[in-house]
């Protein structure tokens, strides 16, 4: 490897800074970003980056963070890192409380808060990180290392390239997005800005993963419409849509296509929100597969469920409303094989035996392969993420960051 080493206590300084920012999406929000945390931590990105020298960072008008290392090869192409500012809405993300765990020696790891553990039975891939260094919470908000594992790797990988200019490569674009995780990372892309050949997402778990394949998703917002009038005199006159909305969620398989009962290659339905009251109620519905042309088959079965019920009863009716989220990236990445094939060499350039993962999920990449720029997902450390008991590897971040390096010479040499 041409790298010596990475400034890990630099790397682990700049993510519990960014961690210790609430950016949490807010998914209800019309303004973009829809949390303001975001805007404050691209504020602080421009900054370091400013300060390491890359005179033409910006945050834009929309939130996003751009910059670029300037090539030492000028006829390689041009690569983009991207990383999403935004933490979920799914876990408390304001008021994180890092907390750094060293030379970690197995075994379950107490959180300070209400009895939460991260419970080595739970995250098996505990058993692979003996003797690294962890960064937890207090048990009480998730951490943030989806994505500020990414943000503070690639920040790292900017900042090494600047002080290493022997190392051998092309532009590389930086590029931050907002509101990943309510599905509008890539809705302020401009490809003619990025001018990149190829990218990356630094937004995914563990060490030494490729991943090129993602859920097609949709979202269905379905409204039940009810007829409210006082419970006294209710007697055949109320519609209560509430109760026909939980009747219409119960009606959704469980035992199949549903989150609790799927893994691998298998789609889901999934309702994981639901509000209102006798009059009107409503509620959102993923809809997730491999096979982009299953999630036609699971919105026929909603609105089939949905007429069953509005039969059963009177007065009750159903608004359905599809809308299209995101689409696997597997048929753009494989117009352009080199993205997977030179990530999997730089992992084995470094000794490591890498893995083919297919996203249970998506990300900016999935958007920005359908954009035309094609984007896989690339390991960070990330663990448990969207969970109070979530934790990322320092030593997975590096190794992420070692890896990105050994990615640039290669293309450097195309």
């Amino acid at each position: 490897m041409i790298h010596s080493a990475i400034n890990t206590d630099r790397l682990l300084s700049r993510f519990l800074s960014y961690v210790q920012i609430d950016t949490t999406a807010n998914p209800h929000a019309s303004e973009y970003p829809s949390s303001s945390g975001q805007l404050e931590l691209g504020r602080l990105l421009v900054q370091e980056l400013l300060e390491m020298g890359l005179s033409d960072a910006v945050q834009d008008e929309h939130g996003l963070v751009w910059a670029t290392v300037p090539a030492t090869v000028e006829s390689a192409p041009t690569i983009l890192f991207n990383a999403h500012l935004d933490t979920s809405p799914e876990s408390p993300g304001a008021n994180v409380r890092p907390r750094v765990v060293r030379d970690y020696q197995g075994g379950d790891i107490p959180l300070q808060h209400n009895g939460e553990v991260i419970r080595e039975s739970d995250c098996t891939a505990l058993l692979n990180l003996l003797g690294h260094t962890l960064v937890i919470t207090d048990g009480s908000t998730l951490l943030g290392g989806d994505d500020k594992a990414g943000v503070a790797a690639i920040m790292e990988l900017a900042h090494y390239l600047v002080e290493h200019p022997e190392v051998p490569h092309g532009p590389v674009r930086v590029l931050f997005t907002c509101d990943e995780e309510v599905g509008h990372g890539a809705l302020h892309m401009n490809l003619d800005r990025a001018a990149a050949d190829a990218a990356y997402t630094l937004d995914g778990s563990g060490r030494a993963e490729v991943e090129a394949e993602n859920f097609s998703a949709d979202q269905i917002s379905i409204q039940a419409i009810g007829n409210n009038i006082h419970p006294s005199i209710g007697k055949g006159r109320m519609v209560n849509a509430l109760r026909g909305l939980a009747m219409l969620i119960a009606e959704l398989p469980l035992d199949s296509l549903s989150p609790e009962s799927t893994e691998g290659m298998e789609g889901f339905l999934h309702p994981y929100s639901i509000s209102g009251g006798v009059a009107k109620a409503k509620a959102d519905i993923l809809l997730r597969d491999f096979d982009t042309q299953k999630l036609d088959q699971y919105a026929q079965l909603v609105a089939e469920r949905a007429d069953d019920v509005a039969g059963r009863i009177p007065g009750l009716r159903f608004e359905i409303n599809r809308q299209a989220q995101y689409r696997n990236m597997a048929d753009a990445i494989r117009k352009s094989p080199q993205v997977v094939d030179y990530a999997l060499a730089a992992y084995r350039k470094m000794g490591l035996d890498p893995t083919e993962g297919k996203i249970r999920g998506g990300t900016d990449g999935a958007q920005f392969s359908a954009m035309g720029l094609p984007t896989p997902n690339l390991a960070v450390g990330q663990h448990n993420i969207h969970s109070v008991r979530e934790f990322v590897s320092v030593d997975e971040m590096v190794s992420a960051v070692q890896h990105a390096i050994e990615l640039l010479v290669l293309w450097g040499k195309a």
